[in-house]
């Protein structure tokens, strides 16, 4: 797991009514000073008052959705991630959102299947006739892990079905300090940033109201 990264200051907004530009590839392999520097060049690193997927609140939101539009860049972002996993995974599962996009390039890069989870009825689940076998080495994928409820949930469904759980890769890594997974987890970059419960809230205390950016906008927290 990589240190905690100093945050490089985010870029002014694009102008919306222009198309966004291509943040330029960096050199391979990819350190998580290079990662952030994408999401800061994406317009990806934002400063604010946000309700993360988790339900948490705080003061620094990652938009990956940003970076990973560009294939050429989701792609890169693949094969970093998929690095310390060849030859131990015959699956990856993404949650989605999230996990959909980065899950599929980690997944291409380990020349492997990928399948992803969504929530029915509050819970994770395998539709759409996506199934693990009993035995399959699967890789949980996420874009950003903040509290990794989703990301045990996930395996959690995938052991119930008889897989064994590689463990989690994600790109960014924003677990508060100390905190610890029964899984296996390797990360791109860290962010140490802050996170509040909705009632320990500076932000919310001081009045403002917060924003949602995420794919689960006014859903009740899922502990991602």
């Amino acid at each position: 797991m990589s240190a905690p990264s100093r945050l490089p200051a985010a870029p002014p907004p694009e102008d919306p009514a222009r198309a966004p530009t291509r943040p330029a590839p960096p050199p391979e392999p990819l350190d998580a000073a290079a990662v952030l520097e994408l999401y800061r060049q994406a317009g990806g690193l934002r400063q604010g008052h946000f309700v993360l997927s988790s339900g948490r609140h705080s003061d620094t939101y990652l938009q990956s959705a940003v970076v990973l539009q560009w294939p050429a860049l989701a792609a890169a972002l693949g094969r970093a991630l998929a690095a310390p996993w060849h030859g131990r995974v015959d699956v990856v599962v993404g949650p989605a959102m999230g996990g959909v996009v980065i899950g599929h390039e980690t997944a291409a890069a380990l020349g492997v299947r990928m399948v992803f989870t969504e929530r029915v009825d509050g819970r994770m689940a395998l539709r759409r006739s996506f199934a693990v076998a009993a035995g399959e080495r699967a890789l949980v994928v996420e874009n950003v892990v903040t509290t990794g409820g989703s990301a045990l949930e996930v395996a959690e469904l995938l052991r119930a079905a008889g897989a064994e759980v590689a463990g989690l890769a994600t790109i960014v890594d924003r677990l508060p300090e100390g905190a610890a997974l029964p899984l296996e987890l390797h990360a791109l970059a860290r962010v140490a940033a802050a996170s509040w419960d909705p009632s320990d809230c500076p932000g919310c205390a001081s009045g403002s109201g917060p924003e949602a950016p995420g794919s689960r906008r006014g859903l009740p927290s899922t502990g991602r």
